[in-house]
């Protein structure tokens, strides 16, 4: 039974890495490029290594908290890094393939600042 579960975990942590660089490749400007991977790969590693804290834990003697600790980080390090980068492209005008709201524009323009394309 339990092998079933760490072969769901392991391919659901694949598929949700593949998703999100799947995502980096195919998205069109920075920011949507920036959501793939911050999103659908930190699911995919979060359920890899939860399936790996099973398997040590079932094999061995007692539980195996080393992957609870790397998972912590990574749900709070992946975050906090695509904030400071969609921070950064913003400071850096990094076109969009969105448009801007009516009242962006408009400020832009009454500070002097260019349009965005």
């Amino acid at each position: 039974m339990a092998e079933y579960l760490l072969a769901a975990l392991i391919l659901s942590g694949g598929l949700f890495t593949f998703i999100g660089s799947l995502g980096l490749v195919r998205m069109p400007d920075f920011y949507t490029r920036l959501h793939g991977p911050t999103k659908a790969t930190t699911l995919g590693v979060g359920s890899l290594l939860i399936a790996s804290m099973l398997h040590f834990s079932t094999r061995e003697s007692g539980l195996s908290f080393h992957e609870v600790l790397v998972t912590l980080f990574l749900f709070i390090t992946a975050p906090v890094s695509a904030h400071l980068l969609s921070k950064a492209a913003l400071h850096l005008r990094l076109p969009s393939s969105v448009r801007l709201p009516r009242l962006v524009i408009e400020t832009e323009q009454n500070d002097g600042q260019v349009n965005r394309p």
